[in-house]
């Protein structure tokens, strides 16, 4: 995989940049996202495959991408397909941290040195080329006000962006409104993403840890889905239809 395109987890990332804070909107939750991005770009690069809601590596060869290979590695030395929920609230958070030390290398923003209240050192980001920022929006907003089907891409970084809550950053205000339920519904152009801001938003909310508990008789305990913030859900053939719920 050469650097030629940037992937998913970079562009989540630089959707979250605030241009002028210098900081990520959604800290608490980007990090799942980051992590289900990483497992939609080995997908598309052909390294795991999803076998219902769990997740398959078919091909460990490296990326050569470093973090996207370290990914790789860990679920490979898991031996057998993980539930992505799982996957997405292991013990691996840090992942905004990495990807922005990542994104520096790389050259794709720029650590800007400073302190709060004149004492506490801390570190602002900046993009290095605000066109690689307004390209990426431009997708989004292109499938949004066409409705033309995004490429795979785009719509796992919509279904991504919408399940870690930067709809109501990239769209703001009563204004947003629509846009921002545009961009939920996205989600049905791409089967993969979907099943992974599903599995996001599960974390959130604290649902893999119950999913481990059963009801008597084997069968799964009812309140673990009880009150499931619902992107988008398999319909006939597996395909993802949006729901018709309201945009927070």
């Amino acid at each position: 995989m050469g650097k030629s395109r940037r992937t998913i987890p970079e562009e989540l990332l630089l959707l979250a940049l605030d241009p002028t804070t210098g900081t990520t909107a959604q800290p608490q939750t980007l990090d799942l996202g980051l992590a289900g991005a990483q497992l939609v770009e080995l997908s598309l690069a052909g390294r795991i495959v999803p076998e219902g809601d769990r997740i398959a590596v078919v091909l460990p060869r490296p990326t050569g991408d470093p973090t996207l290979d370290h990914a790789l590695e860990l679920l490979r030395r898991r031996g057998s397909p993980v539930r992505a929920a799982h996957w997405i609230g292991g013990p691996r958070l840090g992942l905004r941290q990495t990807y922005l030390a990542h994104l520096e290398r790389c050259g794709m923003v720029t650590a800007v040195p400073g302190q709060v209240c004149g004492v506490l050192p801390t570190t602002r980001y900046q993009a290095s080329d605000d066109c690689t920022n307004a390209a990426i929006k431009q997708r989004l907003d292109t499938a949004i006000r066409t409705g033309v089907p995004p490429d795979p891409r785009t719509a796992a970084l919509a279904a991504l962006a919408h399940a870690v809550g930067l709809g109501k950053h990239l769209y703001p205000g009563n204004e947003g409104r629509s846009s921002r339920s545009r961009l939920r519904d996205l989600i049905r152009y791409d089967p993969l993403g979907g099943m992974v801001a599903h599995a996001v938003m599960d974390v959130q909310n604290g649902l893999p840890a119950q999913q481990n508990r059963s009801a008597p008789g084997g069968a799964p305990a009812g309140p673990a889905h009880a009150g499931r913030p619902t992107v988008g859900r398999a319909g006939a053939g597996g395909r993802i239809v949006a729901p018709r719920v309201g945009v927070r």
